[in-house]
């Protein structure tokens, strides 16, 4: 079975860590950047890709690759610098965006929080404070009207297992805090925040939209595929209530409007039921599977080749990922996120020969489809990332784009893994 006539074939990317532009045409700072000391090599975001000035070159770029979507996100800091005060700039960027990829024949899909958080939320309590439910969807409510009439596709959050978990607990990730008795008002806060936002776009928006949002999805291989096998798979990837398998507590209060364990007292019948505004489809970024990062199961990691950030590769995760969350959600699955990270080089024959990409673009696109051919509804995949990039903590040392850039110059060269992709979406996936 070939992938469905209209498969958004794509790639990903997010503002922070393409636009740079970070105090111009109004924009206020992020948390991310007054990162400072927490970066390597203390390096920051202010430019990255230049991808504000630069990003009609990066659409035909897009469009040389036949791309059929293009997963980015709005910054919050560019559209609501101060409390209460938006930014008519910082729309218009965004607006020729959209028209410019519009014009290259490539869907625009937006992700309204990929992690810009304004200082000036962040100086209030951030996630921690439950007014960021009101600032949020002000913010939500001036992009919608804005981008609607072009934008069909939202996702309300990026990963808000890392942006709650690593950024108030761990205190790894922007805004650096270790706050761990905070935990659950930022998650009630959050999911709030995105029940009353997908109500909130279905109301206004201009077009029909489609709502979802895209999860850090580290799911489970089962050892077996034995009833017994994807049972235990399944529970371990969904029901933990710390790190990774905490799937289920982020998304059964989303898609089930039930609250887990951890959650029950927290969150009331009438928050599940606000939570619970039904969604169109859920999105899953998938890098590596659960199960290497622990000792008590039966998968090896062993003859697995790992990335520069030493991430496991092995594509069946992301099969049995898109499995769990269609059978525990029954909801249509979007690849919002998959990719690794290279060392990339331009080579003295000006191309960037990332042959372990290829590699891992056939074993991965492998796997999704054979979540097609079994009927699981799979909307699209959008591949990480279109640019090498600013990479949070990391800098710009792991490279995970298409498209290489040169930091100093801010050349870009199309990696030889890129026209393998192009021909994948080419032929729909019969080319691997």
């Amino acid at each position: 079975m070939a992938f469905p006539e209209n498969f958004l074939w794509g790639a990903a990317a997010s503002a922070t860590q393409i636009e740079g532009a970070w105090d111009e045409d109004g924009k206020c700072p992020s948390i991310w950047d007054v990162a400072g000391k927490h970066i390597e090599n203390g390096q920051d975001c202010h430019t990255a890709c230049d991808h504000y000035h630069r990003y009609k070159e990066d659409v035909a770029l897009m469009k040389e690759l036949g791309l059929k979507s293009y997963r980015f996100s709005v910054n919050w800091c560019r559209i609501m610098p101060e409390k209460g005060k938006g930014n008519p700039k910082g729309l218009v960027f965004y607006r020729n965006l959209v028209a410019e990829l519009r014009s290259a024949g490539i869907e625009p899909m937006v992700t309204l929080y990929h992690w810009d958080l304004p200082v000036w939320a962040d100086k209030e309590g951030g996630w921690k404070n439950q007014k960021i439910v009101d600032w949020y969807l002000e913010y939500v409510q001036a992009v919608v009207e804005a981008l609607s009439d072009q934008v069909h596709f939202w996702m309300t959050f990026n990963e808000p297992q890392v942006f709650i978990m690593s950024a108030y607990v761990l205190g790894n990730f922007a805004p650096f805090q270790h706050a761990i008795f905070s935990f659950k008002n930022c998650l009630r806060n959050m999911l709030l925040a995105h029940g009353k936002a997908v109500s909130l776009i279905r109301k206004i928006a201009k077009t029909p939209p489609k709502i979802g949002l895209a999860m850090a999805s580290t799911n489970y291989i089962p050892d077996s595929e034995e009833e017994a096998g994807l049972r235990d798979a399944a529970e371990k990837s969904f029901t933990s209530q710390v790190g990774e398998g905490s799937n289920g507590m982020y998304m059964d209060p989303i898609a089930l409007g039930k609250a887990s364990k951890m959650l029950r007292r927290k969150l009331s019948a009438e928050d599940l039921r606000i939570i619970s505004a039904p969604i169109d489809f859920i999105g899953v970024n998938v890098y590596q599977p659960a199960n290497p990062l622990f000792k008590d199961t039966k998968y090896s990691a062993e003859g697995k080749p790992k990335s520069a950030l030493n991430w496991v590769i092995d594509g069946r995760c992301l099969y049995w990922t898109i499995r769990q969350y269609y059978e525990r959600y029954h909801l249509p699955i979007l690849v919002t996120e998959n990719g690794m990270a290279n060392p990339d080089e331009v080579g003295p024959d000006g191309k960037v020969h990332d042959d372990m990409r290829e590699t891992f673009l056939k074993d991965f696109i492998s796997a999704m489809k054979r979540a097609v051919d079994e009927g699981i509804p799979v909307v699209g995949y959008q591949h990480w990332s279109i640019l090498d990039n600013f990479e949070w903590c990391s800098a710009y040392g792991p490279r995970f784009g298409l498209i290489h850039v040169d930091y100093q110059t801010q050349k870009r060269t199309i990696k030889e893994s890129a026209r393998y992709y192009a021909r994948i979406i080419a032929t729909n996936g019969e080319d691997l």
